[in-house]
């Protein structure tokens, strides 16, 4: 046995594996239909798990026999080109861990990580396969954190200093998470006595579930009111009792359009974003008379959009975090076209600050190092630059 050959196989398995990881999010990332965006995971699991024993049999014990000691000059032509590849995908994940080893989220003033079901005193887990998938031992999908970031925005007028909004994104209302944990939730939310509520949308993962609203949206108010956007689970069902729900609950649907409020003197614009499954970016011409110009979107991926168009804060969700994050390499699955780049916390754009939601649940209940969370964010002006 070859044992640097071997080696040399295996890197380039995880190479592949990068490879495969950036293709399925990259997918995921499109306005694509249930069946197709299953039938990519599908394929993407043959291909991981086929790869090394295939490559094993073929160029390891067969062809240049690199495991007898074979020479790498003797590869395939289709073999050589692939695994090349490969170790593209190789500096793409050492690229992923030197970018996960050197972040430093430097907003967090605060966080504290609740046990839901140690207050509520028993795991608001549902029934069937994915009930008994939250109530593994080490998941963290009821290790909800409640966290408190502070970003200094330039534009930022004095009279708006302090301005606090509670960002809370993807609930995916579905059996296997029970209402009652959501209900703990948005108490919490409530508690954070935030001046603005914005929801970032992936509202249901089943439809019949629209009945939680009132015991969940319900409870929320705000000064300045409560704000929201749907997302692609919401676009994968009927999205329009949805909006006729939570606004009949004095939710204001800012999806594809845009609106100005006053607060001490000066003028907010929020804007919704749900493309590229719902609507249309929002027309944001009549924001440069804002003071203070806040976009909710569903997807990071709008982050460029809104540097281009002078947003001043960003807020997503989408991407979970990643839910499972792995020791130095952190999360390797993120819906996004931009891979896992963008899959949460704060990120500085040239005009516009982003702040990306773990969010509060997930079609799948399973997390790891990656709990959910509620954010509250208070807004400081360019004066308190040097406090920070």
């Amino acid at each position: 046995m070859d044992w640097l050959n071997a080696a040399a196989l295996f890197v380039l398995f995880a190479g592949h594996c990068e490879l495969m990881a950036a293709w399925v999010n990259r997918i995921h990332a499109l306005p694509y239909r249930r069946s197709v965006l299953r039938a990519t995971r599908a394929v993407h699991d043959v291909l991981v798990t086929a790869f090394l024993p295939l490559a094993i049999w073929s160029v390891g014990f067969h062809g240049p026999e690199l495991l007898a000691g074979g020479e790498w000059s003797r590869l395939p032509i289709g073999w050589a080109v692939y695994f090349a590849f490969c170790a593209a995908g190789i500096v793409s994940l050492i690229a992923a861990v030197v970018r996960e080893e050197s972040r430093v989220d430097t907003s967090i003033q605060a966080a504290a990580l609740v046990d839901v079901a140690a207050k509520i005193g028993h795991v608001p887990a549902g029934p069937g396969f994915r009930g008994r998938i939250a109530k593994l031992p080490g998941n963290e999908v009821f290790l909800l954190e409640i966290s408190e970031k502070h970003y200094v925005l330039p534009r930022l007028p004095d009279e708006l200093d302090g301005l606090s909004i509670a960002h809370v994104s993807d609930t995916h209302f579905r059996g296997p998470i029970t209402r009652d944990y959501f209900q703990y939730a948005f108490d919490g939310i409530a508690d954070l006595q935030a001046d603005l509520i914005a929801f970032t949308g992936d509202l249901l993962d089943e439809q019949e579930l629209v009945d939680w609203l009132p015991e969940t949206f319900g409870r929320l108010s705000a000064p300045l009111g409560c704000w929201f956007i749907l997302g692609n689970h919401d676009w994968l069902l009927d999205p329009d009792p949805m909006r006729i729900s939570l606004r009949k609950l004095g939710w204001n649907d800012i999806g594809s359009t845009s609106a100005l409020i006053q607060h001490n003197g000066k003028r907010i614009a929020l804007a919704g974003d749900e493309t590229p499954w719902l609507g249309n970016h929002p027309d944001l011409s009549a924001c440069g008379f804002a003071d203070l110009t806040v976009l909710l979107s569903h997807t990071p991926d709008n982050f460029g959009w809104a540097n281009r168009c002078g947003v001043d804060l960003m807020l997503s969700g989408h991407n979970h975090g990643g839910q499972v994050c792995l020791p130095l390499i952190g999360p390797v699955y993120s819906p996004s076209r931009y891979g896992v780049r963008y899959a949460r916390g704060s990120f500085h754009g040239k005009t516009t600050t982003l702040h990306v939601s773990r969010g509060l649940s997930a079609e799948r209940p399973l997390r790891w190092n990656c709990p959910p969370e509620i954010t509250k964010i208070v807004l400081r002006s360019s004066k308190d630059e040097g406090k920070k």
